[in-house]
């Protein structure tokens, strides 16, 4: 069965799950909500897209010349919308590659550019649950959110410490790794090429940390920008809909609830964030409040970038490739 299929499947039974748990009053509270809301975290969201528009191409530094900032801005709604459409998000580096290297920028340098992307969202997290943490000791926090909240910091923390062990230790990484795969009968020439191309991306990784801190702090400063437009999706929602949710608690939900669709392998993690959310909205909200959030929270930050995005990926990297990215190997 093809990923489509699958893709299909999964958000049917995303949009489901909000249907069941909430009825018909729901659909009442849905009827109430202000659509100059609805357009306007669209309209963030939109925002978001030029934001790391604008932290990709100071990533890419020289090379950014390479594409136009229009295009830019395309090319992150393709990448954001192959995030979507693949478990665990791996159409988006693959599209990231397929569409810079057009442009004449290295494998090497979009891999690198993306690792710092990443990295520099991993530490906005690591950041934003600290402050969390300092706000919860001064607010009663459920049991269930308190463990939840400190194993995620535990894993940010250890994902960084593993980032900068892997930085320091690199040489010897790629030595082990060459002894797997000589363990595993790849070919000599293989593993040289393989061992060549890490070494260009970690070469191109170092780059970035080579420029000037003005722009690494832009960086960092863009990706708090996108992060906290999309993570106030689901405040404005629940203020729309008449619930008083702190901001904080908004935030903790949307974090542990993408980051169970992440783990559940599902495309944009459809299913696995709505039943995580449901769980923890509920109680504080009511069913058929955190239902109608659930649906608005997900058709802005999750239906849109397919819907918005699908177009885009296809003009830029026409269907064929659409085709291949969603296609599942046949046993």
């Amino acid at each position: 069965m093809s990923r489509m299929v699958w893709l299909v499947i999964a958000i049917v039974v995303a949009v489901l799950i909000p249907l069941v748990l909430g009825g018909t009053d729901m659909l009442q509270q849905l009827r109430g909500f202000s659509l100059w809301l609805l357009l306007g975290m669209f309209g963030m969201i939109c925002v978001g897209w030029v934001v790391n528009a604008m932290r990709l191409r100071l990533l890419l530094a020289e090379q950014a010349a390479n594409i136009g900032r229009v295009k830019t801005v395309g090319v992150v709604m393709a990448a954001e919308f192959a995030y979507c459409a693949t478990p665990g998000g791996s159409g988006a580096p693959l599209t990231l590659l397929a569409l810079l290297g057009r442009h004449g920028i290295r494998p090497a340098k979009t891999s690198a550019a993306f690792a710092m992307d990443q990295l520099n969202d991993l530490m906005f997290f690591f950041c934003a649950l600290v402050g969390i943490l300092i706000y919860a000791l001064f607010n009663n926090l459920n049991r269930n959110l308190e463990s939840m909240l400190l194993i995620s910091g535990l894993l940010m923390a250890g994902a960084l410490v593993g980032c900068v062990l892997l930085a320091r230790c690199h040489r010897r990484v790629i030595r082990v790794n060459g002894r797997l795969l000589a363990l595993m009968r790849v070919k000599a020439d293989t593993r040289r090429r393989w061992a060549r191309k890490l070494l260009h991306f970690l070469e191109a990784f170092a780059d970035n940390f080579k420029l000037p801190r003005r722009v690494l702090a832009q960086v960092f400063a863009l990706t708090c920008i996108h992060w906290t437009l999309r993570y106030s999706v689901l405040y404005f929602t629940l203020q729309g809909l008449g619930s008083q949710v702190d901001w904080a608690w908004s935030f903790l939900i949307q974090m542990l609830s993408l980051s169970a669709g992440q783990f559940s392998l599902l495309p944009g993690g459809a299913g696995a964030a709505e039943l995580t959310s449901a769980a923890m909205l509920a109680p504080m909200v009511g069913k058929s409040t955190a239902a109608a959030a659930i649906l608005i929270w997900r058709l802005v930050t999750y239906y849109f970038y397919l819907i918005a995005g699908g177009p885009v990926f296809v003009a830029l990297l026409g269907k064929p490739l659409l085709n291949k990215l969603l296609r599942t190997r046949q046993a």
